[in-house]
């Protein structure tokens, strides 16, 4: 016989659930046990006797009233099995386990070192996600990472550590759990200014961890937008925010050497905002440009470099006017200005990606880069000059001989008749 678990039973009638509902003390009881009552003249809430302000609404908990259906789900296709009891018994002790693991992190009475080792056997167990999903950890997590953060201000040296494991574990529980069923709803907390401006602060103060994965939170906003409407305006209430685009380009531009991952998942949040047309010109008037470019110059050899992907969204962001001018405004080591053209120039081709038939992300950077130069060489004499000094003629030819696409090859063939007009002008300009 199945035990009930502790967290399916009325307070009242000490019975399995039957229609579960949540009073605004939020507690949660049988319809009929609360209604009886309530009709008896009890004007409480029977468990924390606090008074009942408003007795007639009464919210259907869906949640558990489908937590439940699933658990007797279980039980009856495991009655003909042989360990069913002790399978019953497992399942229920699980969600007992849950149901007291949240209660730690709800609770204030607990320390974050209660907090991180309560998350910590969360992580241990992948096999009970959807169980969290159904006891509302998702929005409890998103709740407890942006929420605490004005608390953390003024924790001691010694409760600072076990607040920083515990974001960084919330955080990966809250990235494992938003694609599991597509319930996205969670995150519009985030439009909250509050919630918002903790968001910036651990952007700006928080480990690699944090920071990498804040930069994952954003992609998972940018997806969740593309197909659903439940967090409609979100991405662009983050693009829009001058803090979190500052931090985003200071991670770009300033990775520590144990930090590149950082800078890589940075590039990958810029490009998930930049998709986004109402966010570019904030993009742009932050910096992100010289960032990127930035990012190109110092990666592009590197394996694994997301120097492609910098590649496409600098094309993207000249779609603004000011994205024009601050490619070619960006700044050398030296201090000159043209680093952006020639970044884009290294871009258009690379010997090691000649031999790489299938290497699609790398030959879309190269149409990305012809397309940038076209965009500013095509209302740029100085652009055009600088490409050209650059060496854009050779490596538009070596394209053009690689297993690039035909509308690669197309676009390089514009470039070059555009930039050889130049070239034959600048042959028959007579020397001073």
């Amino acid at each position: 016989m199945m035990s009930i678990p502790e967290l399916f039973i009325c307070p009242i009638s000490l019975e399995l659930f039957k229609d579960p509902v949540t009073l605004c003390t939020g507690l949660t009881y049988d319809r009929s046990s609360i209604q009886q009552w309530l009709a008896a003249g009890n004007l409480t809430c029977p468990v924390t006797m606090q008074k009942i302000d408003d007795p007639i609404t009464m919210v259907p908990n869906h949640t558990l009233r489908h937590l439940i259906t699933q658990w007797l789900q279980m039980g009856r296709q495991t009655q003909n099995s042989n360990h069913s009891d002790d399978h019953c018994h497992l399942e229920t002790t699980t969600i007992d386990s849950l149901a007291s693991l949240k209660h730690i992190l709800e609770s204030r009475e607990f320390a974050f070192e209660n907090k991180v080792r309560a998350l910590e056997k969360i992580s241990s167990s992948p096999s009970t996600n959807y169980l969290l999903l159904q006891l509302g950890y998702l929005p409890l997590l998103l709740k407890l990472v942006f929420g605490l953060v004005p608390e953390a201000r003024v924790l001691l040296i010694s409760e600072e550590y076990y607040y920083i494991k515990f974001v960084e574990l919330a955080l990966s529980c809250v990235l494992i759990l938003l694609p599991l069923r597509g319930e996205f709803e969670p995150l519009n907390i985030l439009k909250e200014e509050s919630k918002l401006s903790s968001f910036e602060v651990l952007l700006a103060g928080g480990s690699a961890s944090i920071r990498i994965n804040l930069c994952r939170l954003i992609e998972a906003v940018s997806a969740s937008e593309s197909s659903s409407s439940s967090t409609k305006g979100l991405c662009v209430v983050l693009g829009k925010n001058q803090g979190i685009l500052t931090q985003l380009v200071q991670l770009i531009l300033h990775p520590n050497d144990s930090e590149e991952e950082a800078a890589d998942a940075a590039i990958r949040a810029v490009s998930a905002l930049s998709s986004f047309e109402d966010n570019r010109e904030s993009l742009v008037r932050n910096g992100t440009v010289n960032g990127l470019v930035t990012y190109i110059t110092r990666t592009e050899k590197r394996e694994g470099s997301l120097a492609p992907l910098a590649t496409a969204i600098i094309e993207r962001l000249l779609g603004v006017e000011s994205g024009k001018e601050e490619l070619l405004n960006s700044n050398n080591n030296n201090g000159t200005c043209g680093n952006g053209i020639h970044a884009l120039v290294k871009m258009v081709f690379r010997v090691s990606w000649s031999n790489v038939d299938d290497d699609h992300e790398h030959h879309r950077g190269s149409e990305n880069a012809v397309t940038s130069l076209l965009i500013v060489c095509n209302d740029s004499l100085s652009a055009r000059e600088e490409a050209i000094s650059a060496g854009v003629l050779t490596q538009l030819l070596l394209l053009m001989q690689s297993q690039c696409s035909n509308s690669t090859k197309a676009k390089a063939r514009m470039l070059l008749k555009l930039l050889r007009t130049k070239w034959s002008q600048t042959l028959r300009t007579p020397s001073n």
